[in-house]
């Protein structure tokens, strides 16, 4: 399947089962692309860019634990305004990062190659790894407490979407968590 086959699969699953969570989703608004290109200065890719036609995240300070363990997804709009606060809070190495060359090696700064995609509502959150190599476009968590990534999560966005959508209809777990529904009808994801 490809992204907007498996965003709308998640989409749909949410309405029937987990309706509080669906309905703090924003409807689709496809983003500027040539505007985030330009400020990303980098050239995002096809999955990227396809998710964010699909998926315009949430409104601000709005949670909802759509990717496991706990994080919101972005839209373009709150991806750009999380990468400009990384690049406000990490502007003394944003030239030069203390981070391995490659795409999905570890870093312990903020890379400018980082694209955000979800947060938790706190600091931490997935990026999408535009550093060049074979794992350009992966799919990384940002610990901001140690200021570091350590390895892949995911190989990209859809291998993250297809995971989230096998765990929520077969109840097999997405990376370390199982998704669950509590009472009032959030999704929540447990780590097991």
């Amino acid at each position: 399947m490809d992204v907007t086959e498996l965003w709308t699969k998640i989409v749909l699953w949410l309405r029937e089962y987990a309706p509080v969570t669906a309905a703090a989703l924003r409807p689709p608004d496809p983003p500027d692309l040539a505007l985030l290109t330009a400020e990303f200065a980098i050239d995002l890719p096809a999955e990227l860019t396809e998710w964010w036609c699909c998926c315009s995240g949430t409104d601000p300070d709005v949670l909802a634990d759509v990717l496991p363990p706990f994080y919101t997804p972005y839209g373009p709009d709150g991806a750009l305004r999380a990468w400009r606060a990384h690049r406000e809070e990490w502007t003394a190495q944003w030239a030069r990062p203390a981070c391995d060359y490659y795409a999905g090696s570890p870093g312990s700064s903020y890379h400018p190659a980082w694209i955000p995609i979800a947060g938790d509502g706190f600091a931490d959150e997935l990026v999408v790894d535009l550093r060049p190599g074979p794992l350009r476009g992966c799919v990384l968590e940002w610990e901001q407490e140690a200021a570091q990534v350590l390895r892949p999560e995911w190989h990209g966005v859809s291998a993250m979407l297809a995971a989230v959508h096998r765990a929520l209809v077969e109840g097999v777990p997405a990376g370390h968590s199982y998704a669950t529904v509590t009472e009032d009808g959030r999704l929540d994801w447990q780590i097991r």
